[in-house]
């Protein structure tokens, strides 16, 4: 088999960074990365395919600051602050809808779909003439990629969406994600600040303890879910644009394998699917990746999988991991896009919105199930989006565990006895993310 393999990403030099409890807990420096970073750098937000026709628009949310994403007569997208321009009160309250002006619940003013402000009670009132055609909404920078909206808070954004993403845009452009449909749309506030979800998924060294599974469920090799977790086996990647991938082999039979090397299920039926017969693989499981990866190839764009013709060889089976600065990290699988994303709470460093999401592909005539983080979901299957408070309800199992440590986490992260980190190298990507942080707020980036 003829590899065709992600290309590498630049190596980068690592400053050492200790990463004190403070970053964590201090309002201080919660508003100078609100004021340095966050306002300066390209954010994932809503999603194209929730508004479809003109004057759909969707909210969300980003510490202080409420964003419209609202859809145009010429099919474009743009995107302003949630702030009528009178007296500061929030346009809108409700996640999505649809207008043909955006009327404030306070005075009537009323603002067009692309922000021009067409109508104001009493308009021969005001000693500095009528503000139609003098005041609008304020815009921000918008762009589309992957099925997404994103924004930049930066007046004149230094680089654009493309730029900012460097090789996370040759990566995902493969996939197809514009066309891919959500299944699961879980919302929470966690209590702990936005930077320790991040650095969980920065790393992958607490799988095998966060993540081991009951005892007598899978061998212990380090190897769950058919996932080869060991650093050893691991591509680490810094991106000179300051975003991280790792990847981690998958499409092993390891977990499935019994004593006498036989291949027994759920990867069994994995392999059937592509028409491959695990009695062929007897004590060879090893040789199911590429296996794998040759068959989804082969038979996947005649089955309706479009984009299996662009994927390099890892993406069939590996878990390709990244984290976007500022705040996003994604699991991509060949079909499924697990969309886990931290924003800052609008007044308190030690809470975060948490967002555990899921997208799955949609090639055509497929009517298997979809499996999830959270569950296995009929392909017609609508997700709503439920907001609820931390404990409330599950995350699924694996965010679970994840959220679980969150939280003690946090709690450390106080102490005085906490005097700063000693990492791993397999946790480098940690270090980086902080460091990059720190360009930001000291003017570097």
């Amino acid at each position: 088999m003829t590899e065709n393999r992600l290309p590498d990403w630049p190596a980068q030099e690592l400053r050492g960074h200790q990463i004190e409890g403070r970053r964590y807990t201090s309002k201080e420096f919660f508003q100078r990365e609100w004021e340095n970073m966050w306002t300066r750098v390209w954010l994932l937000l809503g999603r194209e395919s929730e508004i479809p026709e003109a004057g759909d628009w969707q909210r969300e949310d980003v510490g202080p600051e409420s964003i419209l994403m609202v859809r145009q007569n010429d099919g474009s997208i743009k995107a302003f602050y949630n702030v009528c321009q009178h007296r500061g009160n929030r346009l809108v309250s409700e996640e999505k809808g649809n207008v043909r002006r955006f009327v404030c619940k306070y005075h009537s003013w009323a603002f067009m779909r692309d922000g021009v402000l067409d109508y104001v009670p009493d308009a021969e009132d005001f000693p500095e003439g009528n503000p139609c055609g003098k005041v609008r909404l304020e815009e921000l920078a918008c762009e589309t990629f992957a099925g997404f909206v994103w924004v930049n808070m930066d007046p004149e954004p230094s680089v654009s969406l493309k730029e900012f993403l460097g090789p996370v845009w040759d990566d995902w452009s493969r996939y197809n994600i514009d066309t891919w449909k959500r299944y699961v749309a879980l919302t929470t506030t966690l209590p702990c600040n936005w930077k320790v979800v991040l650095d969980n998924f920065n790393e992958s060294y607490h799988v095998p303890t966060v993540h081991k599974p009951p005892p007598g469920e899978a061998r212990q090799k380090r190897m769950h879910a058919g996932i080869d977790t060991r650093y050893q086996n691991t591509r680490f990647d810094l991106s000179d644009e300051g975003h991280n991938r790792m990847i981690m082999r998958g499409g092993y039979a390891a977990p499935a394998i019994d004593d006498d090397g036989n291949i027994h299920e759920p990867f069994a039926s994995v392999l059937r699917q592509w028409e491959l017969n695990p009695e062929d693989f007897k004590g060879r499981g090893h040789e199911t990746r590429e296996a794998l990866q040759a068959a989804q190839r082969r038979l996947g764009p005649a089955r309706g999988y479009a984009h299996y013709a662009q994927l390099a060889d890892e993406q069939f089976t590996d878990a390709c991991h990244y984290t976007l600065m500022p705040n996003f990290a994604v699991s991509i699988w060949v079909d499924g896009f697990h969309f886990l994303r931290a924003r800052p709470h609008p007044t308190d460093p030690e809470q975060c919105i948490f967002d555990n999401w899921w997208y799955a592909s949609q090639p055509e005539g497929e009517t298997s199930p979809v499996g999830t983080t959270a569950g296995i979901f009929p392909r017609d299957h609508v997700a709503e989006h439920e907001v609820f408070a931390y404990g409330e309800k599950s995350l699924g199992l694996t965010i679970d565990q994840d959220s679980a440590i969150f939280v003690e986490q946090q709690l450390g992260l106080r102490s005085r006895g906490f005097k700063g980190v000693y990492l791993s190298g397999q946790e480098s990507r940690v270090r980086r993310f902080h460091e990059v942080i720190d360009d930001y707020i000291e003017g570097r980036r």
